[in-house]
């Protein structure tokens, strides 16, 4: 079914002629005639009743009008969709991050959304070890590590950089320092993240082979528990300085480093080399690149 003979049927319907059918859509007669025609043929029932002056509908007529103006309002409700996702003005872009990594990821998020309003960033929990699968499955757009991808048809852009630190509570003896040593934070009781994570495993690593023990008194499930924590001075913890930027700025937390640990480390926007994009996920890449490529302190 044409929406063009939709049309035409509508016009018919409301002018009650031919004619000034015909005259209202700038098509000659003959060409309405058989437009209609058409969609009688595919209906199996005549619409209009040729034998009255009026141009009445026949019962099959009056029955399709109603579905008929349904379906051109649906029609112009999906052009104007479409329309607004290659104009950015809707959608949405699916992100995958651990808990640690989105905090690299907001500036972004801020940017864009400033841009544009009407795009949803979706930013779903999942671990870095994850995130290429995500990609390659297509379950996402973009996923934010703190590696260099190594699998093939992925990409990325370095939007950031982090380094490991102790946080302490401001009070705490090693808050006056400079730096301490991983003996020294191993007498120390440790507040940890329960969730499995490639910077755990590194952490306990270290300490092993140093021989050095790390004395986790507590294991929490999310990195605002654990700073909690830190502020209620129930231990002290090993983060990304990047998780506590606001505490240590207002001075709720202290941030020391563990130069055995340290191991400055940049995190990357990974996302798929070709394949199809949506209009949002390409405004996004964009902006992140132009994020990018700003110098920061």
């Amino acid at each position: 079914m044409e929406l063009q003979e939709v049309r035409v049927f509508l016009a018919v319907a409301a002018e009650r002629s031919f004619s000034r059918a015909a005259r209202k859509l700038g098509r000659t007669q003959p060409a309405i005639s058989q437009s209609l025609r058409r969609l009688e043929e595919q209906l199996g029932e005549p619409l209009v009743d040729r034998s009255a002056r009026d141009g009445r509908l026949t019962e099959a007529g009056i029955t399709f009008r109603d579905y008929a103006q349904r379906l051109l309002e649906v029609a112009g409700e999906a052009e104007r969709a479409v329309a607004e996702l290659r104009d950015v003005r809707r959608g949405r872009v699916l992100v995958g991050a651990n808990e640690a990594a989105v905090h690299a990821l907001l500036p972004i998020v801020e940017a864009f959304r400033g841009q544009f309003p009407g795009v949803q960033v979706d930013v779903r929990r999942i671990a870095a070890r994850q995130i290429a699968q995500e990609l390659l499955a297509r379950a996402i757009d973009f996923g934010v590590v703190t590696f260099h991808p190594a699998d093939r048809g992925l990409a990325s852009l370095v939007i950031d950089s982090d380094e490991l630190v102790l946080l302490t509570h401001p009070e705490h003896p090693f808050a006056r320092r400079r730096s301490v040593t991983m003996e020294a934070v191993g007498r120390e009781a440790v507040i940890a993240h329960n969730d499995p994570s490639p910077l755990r495993e590194r952490v306990l690593r270290a300490f092993e082979q140093r021989h050095h023990e790390l004395n986790i008194g507590i294991a929490l499930p999310s990195l605002d528990a654990i700073k909690r924590a830190v502020e209620m001075r129930m231990g002290v913890a090993l983060l990304p300085r990047r998780c506590a930027v606001s505490e240590l700025a207002l001075g709720q937390l202290a941030a020391v480093r563990v130069p055995e640990l340290r191991s400055p480390r940049n995190v990357r926007l990974v996302f798929r080399q070709s394949g199809d994009r949506s209009h949002a996920s390409i405004a996004f890449l964009d902006i992140a690149r132009a994020y990018a490529s700003k110098p920061r302190r």
